[in-house]
């Protein structure tokens, strides 16, 4: 049985030294580039809320902030957003349908250059003014196109430009969140579908040479400061009952961002649907402001068991709408740090129901266990998950074996529920009876070596010779 990855069903590339030299350089373009699209978000968020620096609670600020001033502006972030995809969809028509999953799922490794990265700034801006997406998606689509463009430059083949493309994006979430392991793991793992030896090690230089390049420009410290105070045993059972839990919620949760995304809006609604979804946000916000943002403060407040149990009953849920509503608008974004915090909401909330009847259960550590556990089943890679989770607090060691006990039974409720992910339930992967198709035929269109039916070239058809 052939997997629905396109690329588990290929032959190892040939890793010339010219494809060496564009990992290199797409790896520390997309550090640098990673770098100041993160600065350019402090900048903004102090421009807008108040502060100026990574160290600010956004919480905190929005909630200095007036109602008035909450709804104004994300009204402009809306305004922004839907003006801005209005632009780029016009100035750029031939990027339409460059989503990166896509083109390293389906597609000939190739995504328009200046209209990802213009999507990329236009993300960072709303992300910074409120909207409920990840900052991720910025640093993903810039390292990404920059590895599509020097792809193309050095003539690389299609099987090339997909592993230099999944690096690029693995080097800039790796830049942006200080994870090197768990960039190239993210890379590998969830948009290769594969920890093979020849994807894993371009992965590993690339997120290395960004992350070191993204020192320049940001502080070499974890995401995340946590304390971990638990009893192991207790936790392990906890997980045990909380990990299938946690999998049926991130099936759902993919369903939902699928569904967001096949309704996303055309036509006229292009500009006014982020305006009225950022306006009903800021609204939303005015009651509670921890909807607003990526959910980084939401966290690390959940990590420090500093949010009571009637906003954990809720906040999960509408986190969820919030960030399904923003997909569906149309507005660019990432769904990494938002799918994170719904984990963390919800482990905490599976936490505090039980602490009750057992004090050595901590909803701190249950908010950890959740956010790993609800994050690798959700994007569908338990491994680059677990790292992840590692990388970002590097304080997780006495919750370590509840963890991968969570994070095991999500996946594979998940998994038995639904087989996509949040990033692969954004497009119809190619079914294992079209890549069997496909690939026994092999059928080779252009130079660059793309196979017909996924690259996107016009097939030859069987007995025809080519024009």
């Amino acid at each position: 049985m052939l997997s629905p990855q396109p690329n588990l069903n290929l032959p190892a590339p040939r890793l010339s030294l010219r494809f060496w030299a564009v990992i290199v350089a797409t790896g520390t373009g997309a550090g640098l580039a990673g770098g100041l699209l993160m600065r350019l978000l402090y900048a903004v968020e102090g421009a807008a809320w108040g502060g100026g620096t990574q160290e600010q609670d956004f919480i905190a600020a929005v909630q200095h902030a007036s109602a008035g001033r909450r709804v104004a502006i994300l009204v402009g972030a809306g305004i922004l957003a839907g003006l801005g995809r209005r632009v780029l969809m016009l100035r750029w028509a031939k990027g339409h349908g460059g989503d990166l999953s896509q083109a390293i799922w389906k597609g000939t490794g190739r995504i328009p250059f200046f209209r990802t990265l213009g999507s990329a700034v236009l993300s960072i801006l709303v992300v910074a003014m409120g909207a409920s997406l990840g900052r991720e998606g910025a640093v993903k689509q810039s390292g990404a196109c920059l590895g599509s463009r020097l792809g193309d430059w050095a003539s690389l083949t299609v099987h090339q430009r997909r592993l230099v493309l999944a690096c690029g994006a693995g080097a800039g979430i790796a830049a942006a969140y200080n994870v090197p392991f768990g960039g190239a793991l993210f890379a590998s793992e969830v948009l290769l579908g594969t920890l093979a030896i020849p994807q894993v090690v371009p992965a590993l230089v690339a997120a290395l040479l960004g992350t070191a390049a993204s020192w320049l420009l940001l502080p070499n410290q974890p995401v995340y400061s946590v304390n971990v105070d638990a009893s192991p045993f207790a936790l392990v059972v906890w997980s045990a009952l909380a990990g299938p839990i946690l999998g049926v919620a991130a099936a759902g949760y993919i369903g939902l961002i699928g569904w967001a995304d096949r309704k996303k809006v055309e036509g006229p609604w292009v500009i006014l649907a982020p305006i009225l979804t950022l306006a009903a946000l800021g609204f939303a916000a005015t009651e509670l402001p921890q909807l607003l943002g990526n959910g980084k403060e939401l966290v690390e407040r959940a990590y420090a068991n500093q949010i009571g149990l009637g906003l954990l009953l809720v906040l999960p849920f509408l986190k969820m709408a919030a960030t399904a509503g923003c997909v569906r608008s149309g507005i660019p974004g990432g769904l990494f740090t938002p799918t994170m915090t719904c984990g963390a909401l919800l482990g905490g909330l599976l936490g505090a129901l039980v602490s009750p009847f057992f004090s050595t259960i901590h909803p701190a550590a249950c908010a950890i266990v959740g956010a790993g556990a609800f994050l690798a089943s959700a994007m569908g890679g338990p491994v680059s998950g677990l790292l992840l989770m590692i990388e970002l607090t590097r304080q997780v060691q006495p919750v370590l074996v509840p963890l991968m006990l969570a994070v095991s039974l999500s996946s594979l409720t998940t998994r038995a529920l639904d087989r996509r992910s949040i990033y692969t339930a954004r497009f119809h992967p190619v079914t294992p009876e079209a890549a069997a198709r496909v690939f026994s035929r092999r059928k080779i269109d252009g130079p660059a070596g793309e196979p017909a039916a996924l690259g996107g070239a016009k097939t030859t058809h069987p007995g025809k010779p080519r024009a």
